[in-house]
């Protein structure tokens, strides 16, 4: 399983920011999660009884979930933009 290394969190970080020194708006922490849920996905694809890690996998799902949820009810129109960014299904 390839890890999301401190740099790929930064990049992720630096593209998603809404502000200098933005490292826990909506956006970011949405960037993050749909990383490593892509990371864990592909893990879980080649060990299919890896039941922690799917435990794992939806709990993030979940969480990004709220997210989404939180963005779309504050403001529309970043909900929007996130999600075509990230290419996340509605």
């Amino acid at each position: 399983m390839t890890l999301l290394t401190k740099e790929a969190k930064q990049e992720l970080i630096e593209q998603y920011k809404r502000s200098e020194g933005d490292t826990g708006s909506s956006e970011v922490q949405i960037a993050v999660l749909t990383k490593k849920i892509n990371l864990l996905t592909e893990h879980i694809r080649g060990n299919k009884r890896d039941y922690s890690s799917q435990r794992g996998l939806m709990a993030m799902v979940s969480r990004r979930r709220g997210l989404l949820d939180y963005l779309k009810d504050r403001d529309p129109q970043r909900y929007v933009d996130i999600i075509q960014a990230l290419g996340i299904r509605k």
